[in-house]
């Protein structure tokens, strides 16, 4: 009888290091929803338009983007354990910086020293995590890609009482310790690395899964990327503005952050059963799927006024959206080289930032030219069709056998 090494691929340990995973993910991603919740704040206290009130979000996902990519090659280097101790430090700094100033232009430059930051809690570990696992790998993608939403749904009502008491400044300050108190210690967990015999089976797998593809590893980062942006334009509008949207039609800023969290909650459900899914019928199949619910969503968001009915809405819009992003991951590690997945991911990942800063942007100035967000949702929806349009572009000409590439 020949035992199973415990650090090989869908281990005991694997799930082990799964569940500290998912903790890193929901402490570190805290820094990419705290702007979203204060934003009403941000504006009373500077006096900017709302258009203006964009940028520290879009600094802060700018950060993130670039962060995907720097610490997803730092993980392909040196592990992950030593990217999340110098993100750590990276959070502090951004967050204690961003407390201290009176100016709206010094607050805007440390958001970007917190999307570094926090960048390492998504596309580096979902790399990580998924060198982990072979057979379970596209639910395990989804449970730490699910880490994202879960901080979307806790810190935005912990952050809320807190400023509601406290004030911003004294949110961020708390934000600023746990991420030395909390994330820190945590990465030490994860100190270990997946031996060089499993990597290179995963190699082996990956270029036979790319031998079935029509384009090549350049074409395919780029199709990607390019479908990461359009869906994240769309995916933006909500998600970014749904507090302020609320307190335009006089429903308050805490029912919006209830919204949020309600949608992200959502998310979290949506990213774990497209994370089942996909190891049935693959990553692309998953992407048409939820970028063609989201895009439901969208359209539902256009005439809805009442309270009651946002909230039902921004439910449905959770569950249509969670699992998009973490398609992409499964993707690149379907069809391109594991030792390459920590940077690959990230560029993709930055793709997907770089869409949700100019969708947040974007819709902030159709409301400032408009008054309405309703254009902004229509915005959205015609980027969403890009989207889905790309999707099936990859299911009937990315492969020269499409059953076998597509499937998991």
């Amino acid at each position: 009888m020949v035992l199973q090494d415990k650090y090989s691929p869908d281990s005991i340990y694997s799930f082990a290091r799964l569940i500290i995973t998912l903790f890193i993910a929901i402490i570190g991603n805290a820094g990419m929803w705290a702007i979203v919740v204060i934003m009403p704040d941000i504006e009373n206290e500077f006096q900017v338009s709302r258009a203006t009130l964009s940028f520290p979000y879009i600094l802060t996902m700018v950060g993130f983007a670039l962060g995907n990519v720097f610490l997803g090659r730092f993980v392909d280097r040196f592990g992950i354990k030593r990217a999340i101790i110098f993100a750590s430090v990276l959070n502090f700094i951004g967050f204690a910086g961003a407390s201290m100033f009176d100016s709206f232009f010094i607050f805007t430059f440390f958001h970007l020293i917190v999307g570094v930051g926090t960048a390492v809690s998504f596309g580096p570990l979902l790399a990580d995590i998924s060198l982990w696992f072979k057979k379970f790998r596209g639910i395990a993608v989804a449970i730490a890609a699910s880490g994202n939403y879960i901080s979307g749904a806790i810190f935005p009502i912990l952050l809320g009482g807190l400023i509601d008491d406290h004030g911003w400044r004294a949110s961020y300050y708390v934000l600023s310790i746990a991420s030395i108190g909390l994330l820190l210690p945590a990465g030490f967990f994860l100190k270990r690395r997946l031996s060089s015999k499993f990597h290179k089976e995963q190699e082996e797998q990956a270029k036979t899964q790319a031998v079935s593809s029509s384009f090549s590893p350049l074409t395919l980062q780029v199709i990607l990327s390019v479908a990461a942006i359009c869906c994240c334009v769309a995916m933006s509008m909500p998600q970014i503005h749904i507090v302020n949207m609320c307190v335009d039609l006089g429903f308050g800023s805490k029912v919006g952050a209830e919204m949020l969290s309600l949608m992200l909650l959502g998310g979290v459900i949506s990213r774990l059963i497209s994370g089942v899914l996909v190891d049935f019928i693959g990553g692309v199949k998953t992407l048409l799927l939820g970028s063609s619910l989201q895009c439901i969503g969208l359209v539902l968001y256009y005439p809805t006024m009442d309270v009651n009915a946002l909230y039902i809405v921004s439910l449905i819009f959770g569950l249509s959206q969670g699992g998009i992003v973490p398609s992409y991951a499964i993707i690149v590690r379907e069809y391109l080289p594991p030792q390459e997945a920590g940077e690959r991911v990230g560029i993709v990942i930055m793709a997907s930032v770089f869409g949700m800063a100019f969708g947040g942007w974007v819709s902030g100035l159709i409301f400032d030219l408009t008054n309405s967000y309703q254009l902004a949702i229509l915005n959205g929806i015609l980027w969403n069709l890009i989207n889905i349009s790309i999707a099936i572009m990859l299911i009937f000409f990315g492969s020269r056998n499409p059953p076998k590439a597509l499937a998991a």
